[in-house]
């Protein structure tokens, strides 16, 4: 799409974002919080003024019920609707009496920032807890919008939260909007409490990543922060700790125009994907390390002289690193991966006599053992992750792709070895994956009879020639149902699931004997999985 299309484009979506008002009566217009947050479109009645209303005004009620008497830190991200849904927020947070910390600098500000600051509160003043609200659709297209909300743990809402605010905003809107308090734009921002989110994350980084050993290493950084929230952190981190680090890209536009079009053709700011990621890709030689991140910064994405990098593959360098490079880490911390996170993750776990934490897709499965400090890391296989500091405290318990990035950094600085060097050494100790996502059309009754799956009437001793050692329908770590199925053998595993948005499913193959038992994993569980559905 050319510039001044894009731009006419985004105009309709603001103008859609206050005219068309959602009908709570069609589902897909109601409020609905998936694994992160509520998220839609204007044009489609899916994300408008009406929506933010009722989740800002059920969010102040749900600071009531759960006694939050601290401030609440709201952000939001470079997506054109953001900034308008940032404002209706605080207006209506205003006018329920919450104290809302803002930017000092005016500016947007990233997922992990707000994170860290809802920490840093609650452990300076527990008595009066803080919550925060980050208006991102985090690397959607540029027409997108979305809202997620983070309690006093600082990390994504557990189910049970979400399903209150989510309860609560759908009551709003079938009466109107009667109830929700609003007062001018100028009112809320007189009201407001300025807070340096940039200064307070930045200034505290080496407690969680020696930034002292990047610093001396005087490797070559890049940073293609894709039109995002990381650009003013990156800048930041640059000028306090003196690297040689080159931003490559530093604009900022809603359109993000600048972007190359990913795999399907769509704009979308999602640094896993080598489409997106073209920009970054094309310079890499001119550093020893690149990186980039989503518009609201959880996510990273890890350029080394191999390219990018596969996030299941930097996730078990980060974790086999971490585990040998954190003395003041108990022995007893847990790793935690996602389910349909590569196996070699586990491997690399056993081999440094560590107990591995596997739960169902979403980074709110981690948030409680960051919390509270007996889970070491956290990570899932779309490029989010986050770990404890140096000394083994609570860092963010939200994704965050900055400290990601540094950390590739903090490797090289230390080992003289980039990521991808480290993924080849873990390859030949622990044997090479071979990883596949394939997603797949998937009617209403099949989407539910994934959650009627039971392991005891799925007959299967053998998968692709190997011997079946389990069938899952809860994940191992926390028991929590997965909402589909995975099975496992000693050279491989496939699992299957709906998506929590669209009408598909997707199904995740992994193989350590190569392509061609990877294409026969493939088949195989395509085949089982339609008749499994087909007997629910």
């Amino acid at each position: 799409m050319k510039k001044d299309e894009a731009t006419m484009s985004i105009e309709a979506v603001l103008r859609a974002f206050h005219a068309i008002r959602p009908d709570p009566g069609k589902i897909k217009q109601r409020v609905g919080f998936g694994t992160s947050g509520h998220r839609g479109s204007s044009l489609l009645g899916t994300f408008n003024e009406a929506h933010i209303c009722a989740i800002a005004q059920a969010v102040a009620d749900y600071r009531i019920q759960a006694g939050y008497t601290g401030p609440l830190f709201l952000g939001h991200d470079t997506h054109a609707l953001s900034r308008p849904a940032w404002e209706v927020a605080l207006e209506v947070l205003s006018a329920n009496g919450v104290e809302v910390c803002i930017d000092s600098r005016a500016g947007v500000v990233a997922t992990p920032l707000i994170s860290r600051a809802i920490l840093q509160h609650n452990t300076e003043q527990a008595e009066q807890l803080a919550d925060g609200l980050i208006i991102t659709p985090s690397h959607n297209p540029p027409e997108d919008g979305g809202i997620k909300y983070n309690p006093a743990h600082g990390g994504p809402a557990e189910g049970g939260v979400t399903s209150w605010i989510e309860q609560q905003a759908n009551r709003y809107l079938e009466q109107g909007l009667k109830g929700v308090k609003r007062v001018s734009l100028a009112n809320a921002q007189e009201q407001a409490q300025a807070y340096d989110f940039v200064e307070a994350y930045v200034a505290e980084l080496g407690r969680v990543v020696d930034m002292q050993a990047i610093a001396a290493s005087g490797l070559k950084l890049g940073v293609d922060p894709m039109g995002g929230t990381a650009l003013p952190v990156w800048q930041a981190v640059a000028e306090r700790y003196g690297l040689d680090l080159t931003i490559v890209n530093a604009e900022q536009d809603t359109s993000f125009a600048f972007m190359p079009p990913d795999h399907d053709g769509k704009i979308r700011m999602d640094c896993s994907s080598t489409a997106a990621m073209a920009n970054l890709l094309a310079i890499k030689d001119r550093f020893t390390l690149a990186f980039g991140n989503d518009p609201d910064a959880d996510r990273h994405g890890i350029v080394d002289a191999f390219g990018l990098m596969n996030p299941n593959h930097f996730l078990a360098v980060c974790i086999d690193y971490l585990l040998g490079h954190r003395p003041e880490w108990s022995n007893t911390l847990k790793v935690g991966k996602t389910l349909v996170s590569s196996s070699l993750i586990d491997r690399v776990v056993a081999s440094r006599g560590r107990e591995l934490y596997e739960v169902p897709v979403g980074f709110k499965w981690f948030v409680e053992g960051l919390h509270q400090g007996w889970l070491a890391f956290g990570g899932e296989e779309s490029a989010g992750a986050s770990f404890l500091t140096l000394d083994g405290e609570p860092w963010c318990t939200d994704k965050d792709g900055i400290v990601l990035c540094l950390l590739a950094a903090e490797i090289t600085a230390v080992t003289g070895k980039t990521p991808g060097e480290h993924y080849q050494e873990l390859m030949r100790q622990h044997g090479a994956p071979c990883y596949l996502r394939v997603d797949s059309p998937c009617a209403p009754e099949r989407k539910a009879a994934f959650k009627r799956l039971n392991p005891e009437s799925m007959s299967l001793d053998t998968l692709a020639g190997d011997p079946v050692k389990g069938i899952l329908v809860a994940a191992t770590g926390n028991g929590e149902p997965i909402g589909g199925v995975k099975v496992m053998t000693e050279n491989g595993w496939f699992a299957a699931r709906p998506s929590g948005t669209e009408m598909l499913y997707k199904l995740y193959v992994e193989s350590f004997k190569g392509k061609d038992h990877l294409d026969e994993l493939l088949v195989s569980s395509q085949s089982l999985v339609d008749h499994w559905l087909a007997c629910e």
